[in-house]
C-alpha cells in the first residue's frame, strides 16, 4: 500500500490553534490502529510525553485532533498548530507543521512535545481509549480521548461577537457576564451582559430556532449595552450551530457570529 505525502496548506490560525489528518486507514485489532474507527475525529488529549527516558506531563490545553481529510489541529500546551498528516498501516506522519507565536512562559514541554510530533514516521496504537504515538526512537507521546461537550446542559460563556470575518473578544467590563444555555425541555436561559433572557429553543440538525427574547429591564450603557444589542440578534430566528469539543459557534440569519466556550463546572 502506497504512502501518500500531502501538500501544505496555508490557513490562519486562531489563538487556540488546531491540526487535522488524512491518508490510508488500515489496521485492526488491540495494539494496531483502525484508523477510520478509533483514531481520527477523536480530541485526543495529551496526557505525557517521554523524550530521552524523561518524562513530562502535559498542561490542561495539550491536545491533538486529526480529521479525515489530510490535516489536522492542535495545541503543543501554550502554542496552536495545524499539519498536514499521511498514514499507511499503524504508522502517522505529520509534517509541514504551522504553529502560533504566542510568548509562552515555559517551553521545555512544547518543545518535547513539538520534537517528539515532528521527526518523521510514528507508530499508533490505539488501546480503547488510549492512544500512544512513538517514534523510532522509542520517545512516546501518551494521549486519552475526551468526548466533546453536548450542546444542551451545558453553560456556554460568550468570549467573542464577529461577522464571519472579524471577531472580537467581549470587552473587560462584560468578560464572563454573557452566557447561553440551551435546556432539554426546548428552552435556552442566560444572560446577555446586563439582563437576564429566556426564549425557545427548538434543535434541528445543525440549527436551531429561538423564540423571541423575554428578559429583564434593566438599563444597560457602554460595553454592557453594546454587547446585549450584539446578541440579541441570535433570538427570534433560525441560527446555525456548530460544536467544537468545548466550544460553540452561532450564527445568526445577518451573519453575526457569537464564539463562546463550555463552562465545565456548570456542565449538567
Amino acid at each position: 500500500m502506497q504512502k501518500q505525502r500531502l501538500t501544505p496548506t496555508v490557513m490562519a490560525l486562531a489563538a487556540a490553534g488546531m491540526l487535522t489528518a488524512c491518508g490510508t486507514e488500515t489496521g485492526s485489532g488491540s495494539g494496531s490502529v483502525g484508523f477510520g474507527q478509533s483514531l481520527t475525529g477523536v480530541h485526543w488529549s495529551v496526557e505525557s510525553v517521554t523524550v530521552g527516558g524523561k518524562k513530562q506531563q502535559a498542561p490542561a490545553d495539550a491536545y491533538v485532533k486529526i480529521g479525515d481529510k489530510g490535516r489536522a489541529e492542535g495545541n503543543y500546551g501554550c502554542n496552536g498548530f495545524t499539519a498536514d498528516v499521511s498514514t499507511d498501516g499503524d504508522k502517522v506522519d505529520f509534517a509541514n507543521a504551522i504553529s502560533t507565536k504566542r510568548g509562552c512562559a515555559k517551553l521545555d514541554f512544547e518543545d518535547a512535545f513539538k520534537g517528539a510530533i515532528g521527526k518523521g514516521e510514528l507508530k499508533a496504537a490505539v488501546d480503547g481509549d488510549r492512544l500512544t504515538l512513538t517514534t523510532d526512537k522509542g520517545d512516546r507521546v501518551a494521549l486519552t480521548s475526551e468526548p466533546d461537550v453536548p450542546l444542551t446542559g451545558t453553560k456556554w460563556n460568550v468570549n467573542a461577537i464577529g461577522d464571519g470575518k472579524v471577531t472580537a473578544s467581549l470587552p473587560k467590563e462584560v468578560d464572563g457576564k454573557a452566557h447561553l444555555t440551551f435546556g432539554k425541555d426546548g428552552t435556552v436561559r442566560g444572560k446577555l451582559g446586563c439582563n437576564n433572557v429566556t426564549a425557545k429553543a427548538e434543535v434541528e440538525g445543525d440549527s436551531i430556532t429561538l423564540g423571541a427574547p423575554r428578559s429583564t429591564r434593566m438599563m444597560c450603557e457602554g460595553a454592557a449595552g453594546d454587547t446585549e444589542k450584539k446578541l440579541l440578534k441570535l433570538f427570534d430566528g433560525k441560527v446555525t450551530y456548530q460544536l467544537s469539543h468545548r466550544g460553540l459557534s452561532l450564527t445568526a440569519a445577518d451573519g453575526t457570529v457569537v464564539s463562546a466556550n463550555a463552562d465545565l463546572k456548570q456542565t449538567k
